[in-house]
């Protein structure tokens, strides 16, 4: 199960640097989803008034790296019919409790089902499935929770119109309590039902109302590589309201978010970048990452070449450095040396934030001026003045 069931995803997310990070198409995902739904998730770096309109435009670029009609699909094409075609593993690994032996009826008690039929339900059908599933979610049953989960999850995979009807059927609140579940499938069926039902805008309050943040770190901190990857991903979507990223932060998801970037898989941490970049577009969260030791990881990435982190990680420290505490860390953490190394061998985009991030750091800082000749700044500038985009040149002079 170590893939994401689902995840954002940006389009600097394929590791083909030889184009343009925006020249690419806004449809593509670095792995091919049934369906595609595009999501523009808007400016994320806000500045004050007084900056200039060339700075304005600098953290456009950035936002855009991680935002630019991001594709959104709840699911990774064939995953999930893989699953719904194979018993559940977790019933032959382990005995069934008592609970789990309970009869249940139906459509619930199926432990293989058609993910066409459940995607294709009929509207006039939906309401009672729904319900059906809703009070599964109640069960005593784990395997009737599971599978009322499971179910939930596909149908507000792709179909905007179920995840508004799922989110005013009590299912939302139905659903936390299994993110608490010992049983993982379980947990990670809910996750993913929260995650995808967190993309309607109507839902996103009813989740925050119903305690959702405080379940979805738990998640993070404790669930398998998949669900801690979807819980990002879930937070990710509530963050995208203002008023929601403070009691984000203040609920504690950066230090889980700063473990996933650290021991997470490629795919965990891009989902963890992304979902930092946009918490800290709001400086107490800078500083709370900060604190919580994220600048060591991103200035570690800055110089990992193939993978697609490279520039995700730059992005995330260009928005560090815009306070005091963020410059103090990079430059602790050796990251002049580091950014000085992606000028020299990183991709056009990411020699861009490379320069852009350098230039925050001295702009202001004699002390980060000196460090900056002494590592050998000066020769790969040039070069880049000489043979880099307009924008870098621009930023470069």
């Amino acid at each position: 199960m170590g893939r994401s069931m689902r995840t954002i995803r940006s389009t600097i997310f394929d590791t083909d640097q030889s184009l343009p990070v925006f020249d690419k198409s806004p449809n593509l995902s670095e792995n091919l989803t049934d369906s595609v739904i595009d999501l523009r998730l808007g400016e994320l770096a806000t500045k004050s008034s007084t900056d200039s309109k060339s700075h304005s435009d600098d953290m456009l670029d950035i936002s855009r790296a991680f935002t630019d009609f991001s594709a959104c699909s709840s699911d990774i094409s064939g995953e999930l019919q893989r699953l719904a075609t194979l018993p559940d593993p977790t019933l032959s690994q382990a005995t069934a409790s008592d609970h789990d032996q309970e009869p249940c009826s139906g459509f619930l008690q199926r432990e293989t089902f058609s993910t066409e039929i459940i995607e294709s339900i009929s509207p006039e059908d939906l309401q009672p499935t729904v319900k059906l599933c809703v009070d599964g979610l109640r069960s005593s049953s784990i395997a009737v929770k599971r599978s009322a989960a499971a179910k939930l999850r596909l149908l507000a995979k792709n179909r905007a119109d179920n995840r508004a009807l799922i989110g005013e059927s009590g299912a939302v609140p139905a659903l936390i309590p299994l993110l608490n579940c010992s049983d993982a499938m379980t947990q990670e069926h809910a996750v993913t039902a929260l995650l995808n039902l967190s993309l309607h805008d109507g839902n996103k309050s009813v989740l925050t109302r119903a305690g959702a943040v405080k379940s979805l770190i738990y998640v993070l901190k404790t669930g398998t590589e998949a669900s801690k990857q979807n819980a990002a991903c879930a937070l990710l979507s509530l963050a995208l309201v203002d008023e929601y990223k403070l009691s984000i932060g203040a609920c504690g998801a950066i230090p889980p978010l700063v473990a996933l970037l650290i021991n997470g898989s490629v795919r965990g941490k891009k989902d963890a970048l992304t979902t930092l970049y946009k918490l800290c577009s709001v400086s107490l969260n800078k500083e709370r990452a900060v604190s919580a030791g994220v600048v060591r990881p991103l200035v570690g990435l800055v110089v990992e070449q193939g993978s697609g982190l490279s520039e995700k990680a730059m992005v995330v420290l260009s928005s560090l450095a815009a306070i005091e505490m963020g410059q103090e860390a990079i430059i602790e953490e050796g990251g002049i040396a580091a950014l000085v190394e992606a000028i020299e061998d990183g991709s056009s985009k990411g020699k861009e934030f490379a320069v852009l991030t350098l230039l925050q750091l001295c702009a202001e800082s004699v002390r980060n001026r000196g460090l900056l000749v002494r590592e050998g700044g000066i020769p790969p500038l040039v070069a880049l003045s000489q043979n880099g985009t307009a924008k870098a040149k621009h930023k470069v002079s």
